[in-house]
């Protein structure tokens, strides 16, 4: 009796991709690759969000904290941003969204910063931002510290938006005003204004 031939380890999944909703990359993919706490924010979440921004981003510096996959901070360059700093922590993100960037002509309107944003916001080198992103991994407890420290990198009419785990709410404290706020089944989706 022959043996039977030994099989083939399984290949692994290919990496998923959301897309651009709106804008100059609209229709266009972003990979989306199979990291420990990445989840992209859904296209519902964002199309809603991204008409909430749509009067602020025309000339926007945007800060994507998280970026991942690139999805708010790109999008958000797609409709109109002038610029944005994308800080990633993960070495294979990072150069993901370099290579995204390159392919969609980004240019010296998108930044790739591969860094620790807790350690990042300690130093703050890169001027103020009018719109910043906070989606971080929902496990890693991130949100006192990122809050803390974010102060010197806003401009003083700043837009914020966080996105937190759907069972409890994030919010900045003192000295912002909830602006418009949803919910999906696994996100709170939260758009702050800084007060002046």
């Amino acid at each position: 009796m022959v043996p039977p031939a030994p099989r083939a380890p399984p290949r692994p999944a290919p990496p998923g991709s959301v897309r651009i909703i709106g804008g100059r990359w609209r229709g266009s993919k972003l990979p989306v690759a199979a990291a420990p706490g990445l989840r992209p924010t859904s296209d519902r979440a964002r199309e809603t969000l991204f008409n909430w921004l749509q009067p602020v981003l025309p000339g926007a510096r945007v800060l994507d904290l998280f970026a991942g996959s690139g999805a708010l901070g790109l999008e958000a360059l797609s409709r109109g941003a002038r610029e944005v700093l994308l800080v990633e922590r993960d070495p294979a993100l990072a150069q993901s969204l370099r290579e995204t960037c390159g392919r969609l002509g980004a240019g010296d309107a998108a930044t790739v910063l591969r860094a620790d944003a807790l350690e990042l916001l300690r130093t703050p080198v890169h001027g103020r931002f009018d719109l910043v992103f906070v989606d971080p991994p929902f496990a890693d407890g991130l949100w006192d510290g990122v809050l803390a420290g974010l102060a010197p990198w806003l401009a003083d009419d700043a837009w914020l938006y966080m996105e937190s785990a759907s069972t409890g709410s994030a919010a900045p404290g003192p000295g912002w005003r909830l602006h418009r706020e949803s919910a999906s089944r696994d996100a709170r989706h939260s758009l702050f204004r800084r007060e002046p």
